[in-house]
């Protein structure tokens, strides 16, 4: 089976299993982490005077509300997200919030959007998944107007984020069926290579494109550090399928190989990330 093939038959099983749920039950710290990823997309949102809104990967939603409240009543913005749990809780938030937001379960490569319906594309860290890009990304082309923007932000290089490796590689030795990244396939990392994306959406239909690399400073609570690697990642996936003992292992060798990130009650580090843009 090659690599699209696999990653087509295991993303919506990953997303709608135990990662969905366990972004959903994360909301609040994974929200506040992203700040100002969120800050800057909604920025680029504003400066388009974008109305209309498609937030790719939205997950539990908390860009696609963001933007929402930024549009006002007026502007229009939706998310989609293969994951039926996140989806449901982005849902929830929205209508707890009264914010004038709707969500799409479904895959953003294949749905059939209204053609030319958006203003703009944005996605925080939610476009690195889709099995084809090139077909993903002319679907999306299609569903925004001439001349509309996309602007997403995407991981570089995991040897720049090791913040995001740190519990992988302190828990390898622990766990020898851990599975491995691999920068090919779909994934978190999988847009690392910025001529590899400048070729995706160049064959894909859009022009214009603008990449720049960017860092930013991220932050989370000391106190749900442990909670935040037992519950996400390949760690966090993996974790439920080990004895007790291995678990209290490697929960103790993870924590201690993620104190160079420890600033009293805070956890920071440093996200070096990709800004992509383009025109429709």
């Amino acid at each position: 089976m090659d690599a699209a093939r696999r990653a087509d038959d295991e993303q919506p099983a990953r997303w709608n299993g135990r990662a969905g749920h366990a972004w959903g039950e994360l909301k609040g710290v994974l929200d506040e982490m992203f700040r100002p990823i969120e800050e800057l997309l909604v920025d680029a949102v504003a400066a388009e005077q974008a109305r209309h809104v498609l937030d790719v990967g939205c997950g539990t939603g908390g860009l696609t509300l963001a933007v929402a409240r930024r549009l006002g009543p007026e502007g229009r913005c939706v998310g989609v997200d293969i994951s039926e749990p996140m989806i449901s809780t982005a849902r929830e938030y929205a209508e707890r919030e009264d914010v004038r937001a709707s969500f799409v379960c479904d895959d953003a490569g294949d749905h059939a959007f209204e053609p030319g319906a958006f203003d703009a594309v944005i996605s925080r860290f939610g476009v690195m998944f889709f099995p084809e890009p090139v077909r993903a990304f002319a679907n999306l082309r299609r569903a925004v107007r001439d001349e509309g923007a996309l602007r997403c932000v995407v991981w570089r290089d995991p040897a720049e984020n090791p913040f995001m490796t740190t519990a992988q590689r302190a828990a390898s030795p622990l766990l020898p069926d851990l599975p491995v990244r691999r920068p090919d396939e779909p994934g978190q990392f999988a847009f690392a290579d910025a001529d590899k994306v400048r070729r995706i959406l160049a064959e894909s239909g859009w022009t214009g494109i603008d990449i720049r690399p960017v860092d930013v400073v991220c932050t989370l609570p000391e106190k749900e550090l442990v909670r935040y690697f037992t519950r996400l990642g390949p760690v966090g996936m993996y974790l439920p399928e080990v004895d007790e003992q291995t678990r209290e292992r490697v929960v103790e060798t993870v924590r201690a190989a993620f104190e160079p990130f420890v600033h009293g009650s805070e956890v920071r580090f440093t996200a070096a990330c990709w800004t992509v843009g383009a025109r429709a």
